[in-house]
């Protein structure tokens, strides 16, 4: 089974995980093979602390009655940096160095991971 997929997987079961190398210590986002800069290929599926802050945010703006949204990237407690959303307060609201949560929500057929400030 590739990353990509297993990441999916641990999703749709409600958890966040991401990747830990084991040599390292390092921890991996986007799922992959091995570990950027070091080449580890020992990666493990450890459970994501879920702690974050606000790196960037910019929002987006739609067509009423479509409502805005916002598009942020967020450093996760552990090292690395994912894109995703803050739920919970307007778009405009969110703000970079905002202390966030993680949260596995279902829209449709597809898990994915949002944030709600913490």
């Amino acid at each position: 089974m590739n990353p990509e997929q297993e990441y999916f997987e641990h999703l749709a079961a409600g958890r966040f995980m991401i990747q830990r190398s084991r040599s390292t210590g390092g921890h991996v986002f986007y799922p992959r093979m091995a570990e950027p800069g070091t080449g580890a290929t020992d990666l493990e599926w450890v459970e994501a602390s879920g702690r974050g802050t606000v790196y960037s945010t910019t929002t987006i703006r739609q067509k009423p009655p479509t409502p805005h949204y916002n598009l942020a990237l967020i450093d996760l407690e552990e090292g690395p940096r994912m894109m995703s959303r803050v739920d919970g307060i307007a778009p405009e609201e969110v703000r970079i160095g905002m202390a966030v949560t993680a949260r596995v929500v279902r829209e449709g057929d597809q898990s994915l991971v949002v944030f709600v400030p913490a």
